[in-house]
């Protein structure tokens, strides 16, 4: 268990990580936005131009780089658990479902989900007296 937990933690921060410095460093080209007038474009329309998209990728570089590492895993877990939450409750409401089976999304939730289930202990003091 503890060997696949590695390897799902470095798998998880590779990810985050890479996708996070391909947008810093503009790797890969933006995108196409989405049309006009949608829900989608009027949220990018507010998150890309203000620096908040910027914001969210320096933690997921951040929680993906303590997430790689066993011995800060759990916090690299915290920081990278509400940003997950965001991308799925994009694609959820405001993409109303679209891109929610895309296989990078659930791998990730999957990875993310086994290491939360992998470090249950040391997670059990959040929701225990």
């Amino acid at each position: 268990m503890k060997i696949a937990a590695n390897i799902a933690g470095r798998l998880l921060g590779f990810v985050f990580v890479a996708f996070s410095l391909m947008f810093l460093l503009k790797l890969v080209p933006m995108p196409p936005p989405p049309p006009v007038g949608t829900p989608p474009a009027l949220f990018m329309g507010a998150f890309v131009p203000t620096g908040y998209l910027t914001f969210v990728k320096i933690f997921e570089i951040v929680g993906g780089c303590l997430v790689a590492v066993p011995l800060t895993r759990n916090l690299g877990l915290l920081v990278l658990g509400p940003i997950i939450i965001n991308i799925l409750a994009f694609h959820i409401f405001i993409a109303k479902g679209e891109g929610l089976v895309d296989p990078v999304l659930i791998v990730i939730c999957l990875l993310a989900l086994f290491l939360l289930w992998a470090e249950r202990k040391a997670f059990a003091g959040l929701v225990n007296r």
